[in-house]
């Protein structure tokens, strides 16, 4: 029996909505990351895990700060004095994208130790573990780089390209199974976009994207018997009723507001034999994120329909947002101070954020330059609901005052 911890999308960079750490002179952001990622350790130190797999994404960025490199190299070195060994697949958010230069993952290449595989290309690694051999098949993001263009296509359309990525990308997966010993367990793992997968903080397929795209089925192969994949970050299974799974771990903390309703965690993965595979998901300790909608009435105070919002939920050590929709008719007295003291439990507030009902806007009437200007008038009057039944009566009155100014004039020029 062989057990891993499939992770993936770390994103140690991540420093929105959050404050300098007093202790630390840390952001507090990246403390919540690493808090996670420190979580999915303890569970695989616990556990005795045979290996841990991380699917990419290591940074927010490919040129991550020292701060953060120096808390993603202590989190992981915790592995290496377990004696598990590490794989890393190098994400989107990992590469330079220019021919040449370091990856954010190639330290660990380089480390003067051993039990760190940094898999930058299409490979096959052969591991012994202490349960038994596996093999994983690791596909970094795809890229001009990773996955080699043939002559037509160097001056080809973008599409034209990711096209011809995804296809080459499918051929290659195809390849290296059919070459691996199906009597030995295998992962496929790599930073993809599978077609039925599901962006978080949307019901958006990843169909809609402009990334090389894969089908389920080009995945889902023998003789793999778990496909671990990274990129999107809400967990989740896309062959749930088949063999083997295919699964987004997901993220391990709360990027956005897109994902604060969505848990955050890693997969525990059982290879209980070659052909039967089970896996756990397991949530991780993450900052909650809060956002409050309100939309306001007229009659009672507005500061006060806003606090006996806010009474409604924890707000302590949240990430909180507040949006109070304001009737159209009214003027905005909602007392901001007041909602702040409020939300003194609150982590960090994000803003108070005032949204306003726009009345709808009249379309205006089209009239020819020759029409008279009784035409006029009455055009005019047919256009408001609640003067075109009075439409002749009110083009009579107004011709009438408008004949009265016009003989007022000749009196005044005449006496003049």
């Amino acid at each position: 029996m062989i057990r891993f911890i499939h992770t993936a999308d770390i994103h140690f960079g991540m420093e929105n909505y959050g404050r300098i750490d007093a202790k630390t002179g840390i952001h507090s952001r990246l403390l919540d990351f690493e808090r996670a990622l420190n979580h999915i350790i303890d569970n695989a130190i616990e556990k005795k895990v045979d290996f841990f797999l991380f699917a990419g994404d290591a940074y927010k960025t490919a040129h991550p700060s020292p701060t953060q490199q120096k808390l993603l190299v202590r989190c992981l070195m915790r592995l290496y004095k377990a004696h598990i060994p590490v794989i890393i697949v190098v994400g989107n958010h990992d590469n330079p994208l220019s021919f040449g230069k370091a990856h954010s993952l190639d330290i660990f290449q380089d480390l003067p130790v051993d039990g760190f595989h940094v898999i930058a290309k299409p490979t096959v690694i052969s591991l012994t573990t202490q349960s038994g051999p596996i093999n994983i098949l690791g596909i970094p993001w795809p890229t001009r780089n990773t996955v080699s263009l043939s002559q037509d296509h160097i001056n080809a359309s973008a599409s034209r390209i990711t096209e011809y990525i995804s296809a080459a990308l499918a051929r290659l997966i195809a390849h290296h199974a059919s070459q691996l010993d199906p009597a030995i367990p295998a992962v496929l793992c790599g930073h993809l976009t599978v077609s039925s997968g599901i962006f978080s903080g949307s019901e958006k397929r990843a169909i809609y994207g402009t990334d090389p795209i894969l089908l389920p089925s080009q995945l889902a192969i023998s003789p793999f018997d778990y496909v671990a994949l990274g990129h999107l970050h809400r967990y989740q299974n896309l062959n749930p009723d088949g063999y083997p799974a295919l699964v987004y771990a997901g993220s391990i903390e709360r990027v956005d507001f897109g994902e604060r309703k969505e848990d955050k965690g890693f997969c525990l993965v059982t290879i209980a034999e070659k052909g039967k595979t089970y896996h756990e998901f397991i949530k991780t300790p993450t900052r909650p994120f809060i956002q409050i909608e309100i939309t306001l009435n007229e009659e009672e105070n507005q500061t006060q329909q806003i606090l006996k919002a806010l009474s409604a939920y924890t707000l302590q050590d949240a990430v909180v947002k507040i949006i109070y929709h304001i009737p159209a008719t009214r003027k905005d007295f909602v007392d901001i101070k007041a909602i702040q003291r409020a939300c003194d439990d609150a982590w960090y507030v994000v803003g108070i954020i005032p949204i306003r009902a726009l009345d709808a806007r009249e379309r205006r009437v089209s009239l020819p330059i020759d029409m008279d200007m009784a035409g006029l008038l009455g055009t005019y009057f047919l256009s408001k609901p609640d003067l075109k039944d009075k439409k002749d009566h009110l083009v009579e009155l107004a011709l009438q005052l408008l004949q009265e100014s016009q003989n007022a004039s000749e009196v005044e020029s005449e006496n003049s």
